[in-house]
């Protein structure tokens, strides 16, 4: 009898133990996952000030951009009208007579 006593002793105490091993690996594994999800988390709320901060920037250069375009075109513009004025002048001067023609 008391070989089965130990022998059921024993059986109990693998028990408590494999049983003590699994809680300890649920909480472990509960622990990892955590971890898992904190690291992810983490990734993506860096992934989003990295996209607004793109965002921004891509805004800035766009305003930038057409500033640029608006004063080319305003050059443009004003040597064009320069360039017009100047030839306009340019044909009143060949219509005028020269005082040496009214000889």
């Amino acid at each position: 009898m008391k070989g089965q006593e130990e022998q059921s002793l024993k059986e109990t105490r693998r028990r408590e133990k494999r049983v003590e091993e699994e809680t300890e690996g649920l909480a472990k594994e509960q622990r990892r996952k955590k971890a898992y999800l904190a690291k992810e988390q983490a990734i993506e709320e860096a992934q989003k000030v990295k996209k607004t901060k793109r965002t921004e920037k891509r805004a800035a250069e766009e305003i930038n951009q057409l500033a640029r375009e608006k004063a080319r075109k305003k050059d443009y513009l004003a040597r064009e009208k320069a360039t017009a004025e100047a030839q306009d002048v340019r044909k009143l001067k060949a219509k005028k007579p020269t005082p040496v023609d009214n000889l």
